[in-house]
């Protein structure tokens, strides 16, 4: 899987944010940007990014993710 496939599947489950994907020697980086992660902890807002991908891991098409889900705010 290349990142912009993975920024496309995970830009369509969370259509309300923007989304990016970087990807260096097999290990993904997700940032997800939108006001749907005001007010959550951060654990929470990482569970909401990796219902996204959480297949492709069990499947074992990806294995490295490192997630950042910001709010609006926090991203400027």
């Amino acid at each position: 899987m290349n990142a912009q496939s993975l920024e496309d599947l995970v830009a369509s489950y969370l259509d309300d944010c923007h989304v990016s994907v970087t990807e260096q020697g097999g290990h993904y980086t997700i940032t997800a940007i939108g006001s749907r992660f005001e007010g959550l902890r951060p654990v929470k807002r990482q569970q909401a990014v990796y219902a996204a991908v959480a297949e492709l891991i069990a499947a074992g098409t990806i294995h490295a993710v490192n997630i950042r889900a910001l709010t609006p705010q926090e991203a400027q």
